[in-house]
């Protein structure tokens, strides 16, 4: 007579063999049906209950049995309900992959308003400058490390922050019911011991998949080689494209794979599983900028420097919450570096600059007096600067060391640092690439033959820096009053010196030395020498308004009406009345009472 214990091992042998009847029937190896259909993709839920049971089942006996046999007869069942879960684990995922749609990437709905995704990356490249017209602003700057900015070009287009007012959004890269699957088959295959096989075909698909992604938003494999080799222009417009791909990649794709991990693994191996897929495509999106960060130095890549560095400050906090453990801890180190690489990168160009400034090397004279090319150079990449004020205020922590205690260039002009007390250290770094322009104006000035025209150089290009300053809000508030004031006192000593030079010598031949033969003034005086020193005084004038008028003169500025009393045409009548012996002009007495 059978005891209860027997009639119970029978029941579970019996149970056992049902089960693995379920798993062999699904044994691509030996059937064809099973090689040609799918379990979880079938549509019948009853046959993945059935099967997944059937799992459970030989797990449970295999931890209940202790004879040889019988555990060798279980494990080959479950090897193969293994090979069949792995199978169904990939196909799920590749389905769920192949029906993604990368228009859902876009975080907000000015980039959802274009025809594709591609498009959407796509930005306008004007070249603006600071007045608002097009142009090219090309001038040739040697940094001091030796690097050569070339024919430099400052790219204009107003500032827009990289800040985003959009964070961590997360979307569902598999559907509800595939995760509810997916988390079914990667429990069995855990508890069986096979979470190593379970993780690599995880992660290969999804890593296939975010690799595809990646080349959806325009991000390609690219060495730091490859990057400093690229002209500056196209780097450029990378730039622009991976600043909006890398919000993508970590506020969307990254977090929405992380949040999928750790559904379907649910707190048991979701940190290995994650960084097995995003590691390789994190640090590929990262060689990029730190690619920038390391690349030689030159004037016109600050601006895109510091969006980069704005653009990563922005992402570092998601990217903490994101990437929070010990095994990602390498991906923000990474990311962290760069942003310091970058910001290094931003003070040295700074610092270079003013010293290329100082050492801009050109010596022939600009016609008329005018402009010098490096004036308007300077001044509107000052202006682009204050753009960036917010960021640069934080990144300027030290205040610039001119004179021979910080350089051994006996040359160069030294700033008085007391007398700008309170001024941040910004502020004085952009006043002190002035005093380089200044100071090199003046240098160029002393190439031109002619003394008067080198004072009009100088009074143009001063009021040329003091105008762009007071018609920018944003450098009006870095560069100080009493620096301005200093620039105006410089302007009257060039309109002293310049009449000096060009009016003192007319006028002298009016002087009345040499006039008198005898007695008093208005009895001796030699005719023929007074027709002498008008003559003189004649000659002078025209040889000074032939050459004087071909040259560049002052801005006379807005509404000169209010402040100019009489015309030219005033004045010349004015003149020729004096030598008439009016005391005042009748038709200017008549103008004074209108």
């Amino acid at each position: 007579m059978s005891t209860p214990e027997n009639r119970s091992g029978g029941s579970d042998v019996a149970t056992f063999k049902t089960a693995e009847k379920i798993i062999l029937r699904w044994d691509s190896a030996t059937s064809e049906e099973a090689k040609e259909n799918l379990i979880f993709q079938s549509g019948d839920r009853e046959e993945v209950d059935r099967y997944l049971r059937a799992v459970d089942e030989v797990q449970r006996h295999i931890s209940s049995i202790s004879i040889s046999d019988e555990v060798k007869a279980a494990n080959s069942t479950i090897q193969i309900a293994m090979a069949r879960l792995e199978d169904e684990l990939r196909n799920i995922l590749l389905s769920q992959t192949s029906t993604f749609e990368p228009d859902s990437l876009l975080l907000d709905s000015s980039l959802a308003s274009s025809s594709s995704f591609a498009s959407s990356l796509e930005e306008d490249n004007s070249v603006i400058d600071c007045d608002g017209n097009e142009e090219e602003q090309r001038i040739d700057l040697i940094l001091p490390d030796g690097s050569d900015s070339g024919s430099s070009r400052l790219t204009r287009s107003r500032r827009s922050s990289s800040k985003s007012t959009s964070s961590i959004r997360e979307i569902d890269l598999v559907s509800p019911e595939a995760v509810s699957d997916l988390r079914s088959i990667a429990q069995r295959m855990i508890e069986a011991g096979y979470s190593r096989e379970c993780v690599q075909v995880y992660g290969n698909v999804r890593k296939s998949a975010m690799e595809s992604i990646f080349k959806q938003l325009g991000i390609v494999r690219l060495g730091i080689g490859d990057v400093q080799r690229l002209d500056w222009e196209t780097v450029e417009l990378k730039i622009r494209r991976w600043i909006r791909a890398a919000k993508v990649c970590v506020r969307v794709v990254f977090a929405s794979e992380k949040r999928l991990c750790e559904e379907i693994f649910d707190g048991i191996i979701e940190e290995t599983c994650f960084m097995e897929i995003v590691k390789g495509s994190a640090l590929q999106l990262f060689t990029f900028p730190e690619a920038i960060s390391i690349s030689r130095r030159s004037p016109e890549k600050l601006f895109k420097i510091l969006d980069l560095h704005d653009a990563l400050t922005d992402l570092l906090p998601d990217m903490e919450e994101i990437f929070d453990s010990s095994s990602s801890e390498l991906i923000l180190v990474q990311a962290t570096e760069i942003q310091s690489r970058l910001a290094e990168a931003a003070r040295g160009i700074i610092t270079e600059f003013e010293n290329a400034v100082f050492r801009e090397p050109s010596v022939v004279p600009v016609p008329g007096g005018t402009i010098h090319p490096l004036t308007r150079y300077v001044m509107n990449y000052l202006n682009l600067i204050s753009d960036y004020k917010q960021t640069l205020v934080d990144l300027i922590m030290s205040k610039p060391c001119p004179g021979l205690k910080c350089t051994n260039d006996p040359n160069k002009p030294d700033m008085d640092l007391t007398e700008l007390e309170g001024c941040s250290p910004l502020s004085l770094h952009m006043i002190y690439t002035m005093v380089m322009l200044q100071f090199n104006l003046e240098e160029k000035s002393l190439h031109y033959k002619d003394e008067p025209l080198s004072h009009i150089f100088v009074m143009n290009n001063i009021h040329y820096i003091v105008e762009k300053v007071k018609s920018s809000p944003e450098l009006r508030e870095l560069i100080v009053d009493k620096y301005l004031r200093k620039l105006t006192g410089l302007f009257r000593q060039a309109a002293t010196k310049y009449q000096r030079a060009t009016w003192v010598r007319v006028l002298n031949s009016l002087r009345d030395e040499g006039l008198h033969v005898s007695g008093s003034f208005s009895s001796g005086v030699s005719r023929s020498a007074l027709r002498e020193r008008f003559k003189a005084f004649n000659t002078m004038f025209e040889e000074v308004h032939k050459v004087q008028s071909t040259w560049g003169h002052i801005e006379s500025g807005r509404h000169p009406e209010n402040y100019l009393k009489y015309s030219v045409e005033d004045l010349e009548t004015a003149v020729l009345d004096f030598f008439e012996g009016y005391p005042t002009a009748p038709h200017l007495r008549r103008r004074s009472h209108q």
